[in-house]
Protein backbone atom coordinates (compact mmCIF):
# COMPACT_ATOMS: atom_id res chain seq x y z
CA UNK A 1 0.00 0.00 0.00
CA UNK A 2 3.23 2.52 0.83
CA UNK A 3 4.67 1.43 -2.35
CA UNK A 4 1.09 2.48 -4.62
CA UNK A 5 0.68 6.14 -2.19
CA UNK A 6 4.12 6.80 -3.27
CA UNK A 7 3.21 7.06 -7.41
CA UNK A 8 -0.44 8.98 -6.25
CA UNK A 9 -1.46 12.15 -7.53
CA UNK A 10 -2.61 14.02 -4.26
CA UNK A 11 -5.05 17.29 -4.45
CA UNK A 12 -3.48 20.46 -3.60
CA UNK A 13 -5.45 23.39 -1.54
CA UNK A 14 -7.12 25.55 -3.44
CA UNK A 15 -8.47 29.29 -4.10
CA UNK A 16 -4.93 30.37 -1.88
CA UNK A 17 -5.43 33.95 -1.42
CA UNK A 18 -2.83 36.80 -0.11
CA UNK A 19 -3.25 39.72 1.48
CA UNK A 20 -1.44 42.44 2.70
CA UNK A 21 -2.43 42.30 6.79
CA UNK A 22 -4.03 44.56 8.17
CA UNK A 23 -3.27 47.33 10.90
CA UNK A 24 0.03 46.14 11.34
CA UNK A 25 3.92 48.19 10.55
CA UNK A 26 4.11 46.38 7.02
CA UNK A 27 6.46 43.04 6.21
CA UNK A 28 3.45 41.02 6.62
CA UNK A 29 1.17 39.09 4.43
CA UNK A 30 -1.74 36.44 5.40
CA UNK A 31 -2.02 33.76 3.23
CA UNK A 32 -5.44 31.71 3.62
CA UNK A 33 -6.86 28.52 1.43
CA UNK A 34 -9.09 25.70 1.38
CA UNK A 35 -7.67 22.49 1.88
CA UNK A 36 -7.30 19.49 0.02
CA UNK A 37 -9.82 17.22 -0.54
CA UNK A 38 -7.11 14.38 0.63
CA UNK A 39 -5.83 16.58 3.82
CA UNK A 40 -6.91 13.27 5.91
CA UNK A 41 -3.88 11.68 3.99
CA UNK A 42 -1.23 14.03 3.38
CA UNK A 43 1.71 14.91 5.81
CA UNK A 44 1.08 18.55 5.83
CA UNK A 45 1.38 22.10 3.80
CA UNK A 46 4.46 23.81 2.32
CA UNK A 47 4.24 27.63 1.36
CA UNK A 48 6.49 28.44 -1.16
CA UNK A 49 6.72 32.37 -2.83
CA UNK A 50 8.04 34.77 -5.42
CA UNK A 51 8.31 37.77 -6.81
CA UNK A 52 5.60 38.70 -9.04
CA UNK A 53 8.22 40.56 -11.39
CA UNK A 54 9.75 37.40 -11.29
CA UNK A 55 8.22 34.62 -13.83
CA UNK A 56 10.99 32.69 -14.63
CA UNK A 57 12.17 32.00 -11.58
CA UNK A 58 11.38 29.19 -9.11
CA UNK A 59 9.59 29.61 -5.66
CA UNK A 60 11.39 29.26 -2.51
CA UNK A 61 9.92 27.61 0.62
CA UNK A 62 9.36 30.12 3.64
CA UNK A 63 7.76 27.82 5.93
CA UNK A 64 5.15 24.51 6.51
CA UNK A 65 2.10 23.83 8.27
CA UNK A 66 0.36 20.55 9.65
CA UNK A 67 -2.69 19.63 7.88
CA UNK A 68 -6.20 20.81 8.81
CA UNK A 69 -4.54 24.35 8.77
CA UNK A 70 -5.85 27.11 6.69
CA UNK A 71 -3.95 29.95 7.06
CA UNK A 72 0.10 30.93 7.28
CA UNK A 73 1.73 34.98 7.54
CA UNK A 74 4.87 35.74 5.57
CA UNK A 75 6.42 37.74 8.66
CA UNK A 76 9.47 38.37 6.16
CA UNK A 77 8.08 40.30 2.74
CA UNK A 78 9.57 43.34 1.71
CA UNK A 79 7.25 46.51 1.87
CA UNK A 80 6.39 47.77 -2.22
CA UNK A 81 7.10 44.77 -3.74
CA UNK A 82 4.28 42.40 -5.36
CA UNK A 83 4.27 38.61 -4.28
CA UNK A 84 3.10 35.46 -5.60
CA UNK A 85 2.58 32.45 -3.44
CA UNK A 86 1.49 28.51 -3.74
CA UNK A 87 0.62 25.76 -1.23
CA UNK A 88 1.76 22.57 -1.94
CA UNK A 89 0.45 19.12 -0.23
CA UNK A 90 3.84 17.62 0.95
CA UNK A 91 3.56 13.30 1.19
CA UNK A 92 6.60 10.86 1.57
CA UNK A 93 8.76 13.75 0.03
CA UNK A 94 6.78 14.81 -2.99
CA UNK A 95 5.19 18.03 -3.36
CA UNK A 96 1.83 18.44 -5.30
CA UNK A 97 1.63 22.68 -6.06
CA UNK A 98 -1.52 24.78 -5.76
CA UNK A 99 -2.10 27.30 -8.54
CA UNK A 100 -0.34 30.59 -7.52
CA UNK A 101 -2.58 33.50 -5.60
CA UNK A 102 -2.52 37.06 -6.95
CA UNK A 103 0.50 39.10 -6.55
CA UNK A 104 0.29 40.81 -3.62
CA UNK A 105 2.08 43.44 -1.84
CA UNK A 106 2.49 44.50 2.04
CA UNK A 107 2.72 48.04 3.09
CA UNK A 108 2.39 49.52 6.74
CA UNK A 109 -1.28 51.18 7.76
CA UNK A 110 -0.96 54.39 9.15
CA UNK A 111 -4.09 53.95 11.85
CA UNK A 112 -5.21 50.65 13.51
CA UNK A 113 -8.70 50.51 13.15
CA UNK A 114 -8.81 48.20 16.27
CA UNK A 115 -8.03 51.12 18.67
CA UNK A 116 -10.49 53.74 17.58
CA UNK A 117 -11.79 53.83 21.16
CA UNK A 118 -8.38 55.30 22.34
CA UNK A 119 -8.38 57.54 19.44
CA UNK A 120 -11.82 58.51 20.65
CA UNK A 121 -10.30 59.18 24.67
CA UNK A 122 -7.43 60.64 23.28
CA UNK A 123 -9.64 63.56 21.20
CA UNK A 124 -11.96 64.00 24.01
CA UNK A 125 -9.48 64.64 26.99
CA UNK A 126 -7.37 66.82 24.64
CA UNK A 127 -10.26 69.11 24.12
CA UNK A 128 -11.01 68.88 28.06
CA UNK A 129 -7.23 70.09 28.82
CA UNK A 130 -7.88 72.79 25.94
CA UNK A 131 -10.75 73.64 27.65
CA UNK A 132 -9.70 74.16 31.08
CA UNK A 133 -6.64 75.39 30.27
CA UNK A 134 -8.14 78.44 28.20
CA UNK A 135 -10.05 78.93 31.27
CA UNK A 136 -7.64 78.69 33.63
CA UNK A 137 -5.60 81.70 31.44
CA UNK A 138 -8.65 83.61 31.31
CA UNK A 139 -8.49 84.57 34.86
CA UNK A 140 -12.09 81.83 36.22
CA UNK A 141 -10.83 79.64 39.13
CA UNK A 142 -10.72 76.48 39.17
CA UNK A 143 -11.89 74.74 41.97
CA UNK A 144 -9.09 72.03 43.29
CA UNK A 145 -9.61 70.80 47.41
CA UNK A 146 -7.62 72.02 49.89
CA UNK A 147 -4.97 69.40 50.33
CA UNK A 148 -3.56 70.07 54.31
CA UNK A 149 -0.14 69.63 54.04
CA UNK A 150 0.64 71.66 50.85
CA UNK A 151 -1.70 74.79 52.46
CA UNK A 152 0.97 74.36 55.35
CA UNK A 153 4.32 75.08 52.86
CA UNK A 154 3.67 78.71 54.18
CA UNK A 155 3.06 78.12 57.40
CA UNK A 156 6.53 75.83 57.62
CA UNK A 157 8.77 77.98 55.98
CA UNK A 158 7.85 80.84 57.87
CA UNK A 159 8.78 79.04 60.86
CA UNK A 160 12.06 78.19 59.74
CA UNK A 161 12.35 81.68 59.43
CA UNK A 162 10.94 82.59 62.67
CA UNK A 163 13.34 79.77 64.49
CA UNK A 164 16.13 80.77 62.34
CA UNK A 165 16.99 77.13 61.32
CA UNK A 166 16.95 75.67 58.10
CA UNK A 167 14.79 73.83 56.31
CA UNK A 168 15.58 69.85 55.12
CA UNK A 169 13.96 68.42 51.93
CA UNK A 170 14.79 65.28 50.45
CA UNK A 171 13.49 64.46 47.68
CA UNK A 172 13.09 60.42 48.09
CA UNK A 173 15.77 57.34 47.28
CA UNK A 174 14.37 57.07 43.82
CA UNK A 175 16.44 58.26 40.46
CA UNK A 176 15.44 60.90 38.72
CA UNK A 177 13.61 58.65 36.07
CA UNK A 178 11.21 57.76 38.91
CA UNK A 179 7.36 59.42 38.74
CA UNK A 180 7.35 60.25 42.52
CA UNK A 181 10.72 61.83 42.00
CA UNK A 182 9.68 64.35 39.21
CA UNK A 183 6.73 65.20 41.20
CA UNK A 184 9.25 66.08 43.82
CA UNK A 185 11.24 68.32 42.07
CA UNK A 186 8.59 70.02 41.31
CA UNK A 187 7.54 70.62 44.45
CA UNK A 188 11.15 71.85 45.42
CA UNK A 189 10.90 74.54 42.93
CA UNK A 190 7.80 75.74 44.69
CA UNK A 191 9.40 75.30 48.33
CA UNK A 192 12.70 76.85 46.91
CA UNK A 193 10.50 79.93 45.67
CA UNK A 194 9.28 81.01 48.92
CA UNK A 195 12.35 79.91 51.02
CA UNK A 196 14.14 82.27 48.11
CA UNK A 197 11.52 85.52 49.49
CA UNK A 198 11.66 84.52 53.50
CA UNK A 199 16.18 84.41 53.18
CA UNK A 200 15.55 80.80 55.00
CA UNK A 201 18.88 78.14 55.09
CA UNK A 202 17.97 74.83 52.82
CA UNK A 203 19.48 71.94 52.91
CA UNK A 204 18.78 69.22 50.07
CA UNK A 205 20.49 65.96 50.57
CA UNK A 206 20.08 63.36 47.58
CA UNK A 207 21.17 59.78 47.14
CA UNK A 208 21.95 59.78 43.34
CA UNK A 209 24.32 61.99 41.22
CA UNK A 210 21.61 63.32 38.65
CA UNK A 211 19.20 63.60 41.10
CA UNK A 212 21.52 65.88 42.67
CA UNK A 213 22.38 68.05 39.96
CA UNK A 214 18.90 68.52 38.66
CA UNK A 215 18.26 69.34 42.47
CA UNK A 216 20.76 72.22 42.36
CA UNK A 217 19.11 73.27 39.53
CA UNK A 218 15.46 73.62 40.21
CA UNK A 219 16.73 75.73 43.40
CA UNK A 220 18.94 77.92 41.58
CA UNK A 221 15.71 78.66 39.05
CA UNK A 222 13.84 78.81 42.17
CA UNK A 223 15.97 82.05 43.46
CA UNK A 224 16.80 83.69 39.75
CA UNK A 225 13.31 83.65 39.42
CA UNK A 226 12.49 85.38 42.71
CA UNK A 227 15.19 87.56 41.76
CA UNK A 228 17.75 86.65 44.41
CA UNK A 229 20.47 84.43 42.77
CA UNK A 230 22.65 86.38 44.96
CA UNK A 231 20.84 83.74 47.82
CA UNK A 232 21.54 80.78 46.46
CA UNK A 233 24.46 78.89 48.37
CA UNK A 234 26.22 75.86 47.05
CA UNK A 235 26.24 73.88 49.60
CA UNK A 236 22.11 74.28 49.77
CA UNK A 237 22.20 71.24 47.57
CA UNK A 238 24.40 68.05 48.72
CA UNK A 239 25.41 64.72 47.29
CA UNK A 240 25.48 62.06 50.08
CA UNK A 241 25.72 58.23 49.13
CA UNK A 242 23.77 55.89 46.97
CA UNK A 243 23.88 53.28 49.80
CA UNK A 244 20.31 53.29 51.37
CA UNK A 245 20.65 53.00 54.90
CA UNK A 246 24.00 54.93 54.87
CA UNK A 247 21.61 57.76 53.13
CA UNK A 248 19.34 57.79 56.07
CA UNK A 249 22.10 57.21 58.66
CA UNK A 250 23.38 60.73 56.73
CA UNK A 251 19.82 61.84 56.82
CA UNK A 252 19.85 60.86 60.90
CA UNK A 253 23.02 63.01 61.04
CA UNK A 254 21.85 65.89 59.34
CA UNK A 255 18.70 66.63 61.78
CA UNK A 256 20.44 65.84 64.92
CA UNK A 257 23.20 68.47 64.17
CA UNK A 258 21.18 71.56 62.14
CA UNK A 259 17.78 70.66 64.19
CA UNK A 260 16.18 71.83 60.99
CA UNK A 261 12.56 73.39 61.89
CA UNK A 262 10.73 71.82 58.92
CA UNK A 263 11.43 68.49 57.29
CA UNK A 264 10.27 68.15 54.10
CA UNK A 265 10.39 64.01 52.91
CA UNK A 266 8.79 64.03 49.57
CA UNK A 267 9.47 61.35 47.08
CA UNK A 268 9.74 57.66 46.70
CA UNK A 269 11.23 56.18 49.85
CA UNK A 270 11.36 52.32 51.05
CA UNK A 271 12.61 51.17 54.66
CA UNK A 272 14.29 53.70 56.30
CA UNK A 273 11.02 56.47 55.76
CA UNK A 274 10.02 55.70 59.66
CA UNK A 275 13.63 56.04 60.61
CA UNK A 276 13.96 59.62 59.25
CA UNK A 277 10.67 60.82 60.21
CA UNK A 278 11.01 59.38 64.12
CA UNK A 279 14.28 60.59 64.07
CA UNK A 280 12.69 64.43 62.42
CA UNK A 281 9.78 63.81 65.29
CA UNK A 282 12.46 63.51 68.27
CA UNK A 283 14.38 66.51 67.09
CA UNK A 284 10.97 68.57 67.52
CA UNK A 285 11.21 69.61 63.74
CA UNK A 286 7.74 70.24 61.72
CA UNK A 287 7.62 67.30 59.50
CA UNK A 288 5.51 67.39 55.82
CA UNK A 289 6.01 64.43 53.72
CA UNK A 290 4.45 62.90 50.08
CA UNK A 291 4.94 59.73 48.88
CA UNK A 292 3.23 57.29 46.38
CA UNK A 293 4.31 54.10 48.36
CA UNK A 294 1.34 52.63 50.13
CA UNK A 295 3.81 50.37 52.17
CA UNK A 296 5.53 53.42 53.91
CA UNK A 297 2.39 56.29 54.08
CA UNK A 298 1.72 54.40 57.62
CA UNK A 299 4.76 55.70 58.99
CA UNK A 300 4.83 59.27 57.50
CA UNK A 301 1.16 59.55 58.81
CA UNK A 302 2.54 58.42 62.24
CA UNK A 303 5.46 60.67 62.42
CA UNK A 304 4.73 63.45 60.28
CA UNK A 305 2.37 66.51 61.13
CA UNK A 306 0.92 66.38 57.41
CA UNK A 307 1.43 63.38 54.49
CA UNK A 308 0.39 63.69 51.05
CA UNK A 309 -0.98 60.50 49.72
CA UNK A 310 -1.04 58.87 46.22
CA UNK A 311 -2.49 61.38 43.59
CA UNK A 312 -2.14 64.59 46.47
CA UNK A 313 1.83 64.20 45.55
CA UNK A 314 1.19 64.43 41.78
CA UNK A 315 -1.15 67.44 42.18
CA UNK A 316 1.27 69.03 44.17
CA UNK A 317 2.62 71.52 41.78
CA UNK A 318 -0.36 72.52 40.14
CA UNK A 319 -1.98 73.38 43.52
CA UNK A 320 1.51 75.41 44.71
CA UNK A 321 1.78 77.07 41.42
CA UNK A 322 -1.49 77.91 40.41
CA UNK A 323 0.21 77.69 36.25
CA UNK A 324 -2.59 77.30 33.86
CA UNK A 325 -1.04 74.68 32.15
CA UNK A 326 -0.91 72.80 34.96
CA UNK A 327 -4.11 73.86 36.57
CA UNK A 328 -5.76 72.63 33.58
CA UNK A 329 -4.05 69.10 33.03
CA UNK A 330 -5.10 68.09 36.78
CA UNK A 331 -8.58 69.39 36.10
CA UNK A 332 -8.76 67.65 32.94
CA UNK A 333 -7.64 63.81 34.24
CA UNK A 334 -10.17 64.16 37.13
CA UNK A 335 -13.18 65.10 34.60
CA UNK A 336 -11.22 61.85 32.29
CA UNK A 337 -11.19 59.42 35.66
CA UNK A 338 -14.88 60.55 36.28
CA UNK A 339 -15.65 59.53 32.54
CA UNK A 340 -13.99 56.34 32.86
CA UNK A 341 -15.83 55.74 36.32
CA UNK A 342 -19.10 56.52 34.78
CA UNK A 343 -18.33 53.83 31.74
CA UNK A 344 -17.26 50.72 34.11
CA UNK A 345 -20.66 51.68 36.08
CA UNK A 346 -22.59 51.60 32.27
CA UNK A 347 -20.81 48.12 31.34
CA UNK A 348 -21.04 46.59 34.63
CA UNK A 349 -24.92 47.61 34.66
CA UNK A 350 -25.35 46.48 31.31
CA UNK A 351 -23.64 43.41 31.97
CA UNK A 352 -25.29 42.43 35.22
CA UNK A 353 -28.95 42.61 32.97
CA UNK A 354 -27.68 41.09 30.18
CA UNK A 355 -26.85 37.80 32.27
CA UNK A 356 -30.57 38.33 33.84
CA UNK A 357 -32.19 38.48 30.66
CA UNK A 358 -30.17 35.64 29.38
CA UNK A 359 -31.03 33.54 32.75
CA UNK A 360 -34.53 34.33 32.08
CA UNK A 361 -34.83 33.31 28.65
CA UNK A 362 -33.50 30.19 29.85
CA UNK A 363 -35.91 28.96 32.23
CA UNK A 364 -38.62 30.33 30.31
Amino acid sequence: MTFLLIFLSFLPPTDVIARDKPNDAGSTISLSWNLSADDALIDGYVIMKREASDQAGEYSKIGSTIRGVMAFEDENAQDGIPYEYVVAVIKNGELFESAPSEPTVSSPQVFHTGRTNVLIAIAVFTLMLAYFVAKARSGKGLFIRKIAGLAAVEEAVGRATEMGKPILYVPGLGDIDWTATIASMNILGEVAKKIALYDTALIVPNRWSVTYTVSKEVVKEAFISEGRPEKFKEDYVRYLTEAQFGFAAAINGIIMREKPATNFFVGRFWAESLIMAETGSQAGSFQIAGTDSVLQLPFFVTACDYTLMGEELYAASAYLSREPLLLGSLKAQDYGKLIVLLMLIFLTAFSFLNINLLGILRVQ
